[in-house]
C-alpha cells in the first residue's frame, strides 16, 4: 500500500541530488499517511562484495557518492518532520554471521573509507537517528563502542540525535547505554540496567542522558 521506490543503489546511480530529495519528501508524506514516524534508512555502508545481502540498501562502493546521495534523502524525508535513521554504524560488511563478525581495519581506513559517508550525512543533513551495527570493530562491539558512538559521532561530528541498536544485538544493554546507545531494539533489559545501576556500573546521569535525547527527537516529529 506504499510506493515501491527504486533501491538506494539505483537512486545513487542517478547522480541527481534534487530528485533524491523529492523521493525523500514523497516517502515522508506516505509515512505520515500511515502514522509511521521513523524511516530506517538510508544505509551508508559500502559495497565491498557483490554478494553482500544488504547491497540494495546501500548507495555505492564510494563513500563520497554514498554520503552526498544519503544526505539528499535525509533532507527530503526530514523536511516532512519524519525521522531518518542512518545505518548500519559502522563497518557492516556482510550479511552472514552479522552479530558475531569482527571487522578488522586501521583507523585511517575506518575514517577515510568506512565512516566518511556517515560523516557527510551527519554534517550536511543532521539525521534524527543513527542505528549502530551488529558487528564488532577490532574486537569491540559497535553497539558498545564509546569511541565510535560518543567520541566520533557526537563529539567530533556534532550529532545531536538518538542512537538505537539494530534489532536484538548480542551486546550487554548497560554497556551499550554507557557507550552512547540510547535505545536497545526491539526490546531492552530493564532488570539488567537496574542491576548495573545498583552495582555502580551505570549511573543515573547516563540513563537520563539517553531519555533526554529520546524526548528531544520525539519533539521534532509531527
Amino acid at each position: 500500500y506504499m510506493t515501491a521506490f527504486p533501491c538506494e543503489t539505483l537512486q545513487a546511480q542517478s547522480w541527481n541530488i534534487p530528485l533524491l530529495e523529492e523521493i525523500g519528501q514523497a516517502a515522508g508524506n506516505e509515512m505520515k499517511e500511515i502514522g509511521v514516524t521513523v524511516w530506517l534508512a538510508p544505509g551508508m555502508n559500502l559495497h565491498r562484495n557483490p554478494l553482500c545481502g544488504r547491497n540494495f540498501e546501500y548507495c555505492s562502493e564510494d563513500p563520497v557518492v554514498a554520503g552526498k546521495t544519503g544526505a539528499a534523502l535525509v533532507r527530503g524525508i526530514q523536511s516532512m518532520h519524519i525521522g531518518a535513521e542512518l545505518k548500519h554504524f559502522a563497518c557492516n560488511n556482510k550479511e552472514t554471521n552479522r552479530k558475531e563478525s569482527d571487522s578488522r581495519l586501521s583507523e585511517r581506513a575506518l575514517r577515510e573509507i568506512y565512516l566518511k559517508g556517515f560523516e557527510i550525512v551527519v554534517k550536511e543533513a543532521k539525521p534524527y537517528l543513527v542505528m549502530s551495527s551488529y558487528n564488532l570493530i577490532n574486537g569491540v562491539r559497535a553497539s558498545e563502542n564509546k569511541e565510535l558512538l560518543t567520541n566520533i559521532l557526537r563529539d567530533e561530528w556534532g550529532f545531536e540525535g538518538l542512537v538505537t541498536t539494530d534489532w536484538y544485538t548480542h551486546g550487554e544493554h548497560y554497556k551499550e547505554v554507557k557507550a552512547g546507545n540510547d535505545i536497545k531494539m526491539g526490546r531492552g533489559f530493564a532488570d539488567r540496567l537496574m542491576q548495573a545501576y545498583r552495582e555502580g556500573a551505570l549511573s543515573r546521569e547516563e540513563m537520563e542522558t539517553s531519555v533526554r535525547r529520546l524526548l528531544h527527537v520525539i519533539m521534532k516529529m509531527d
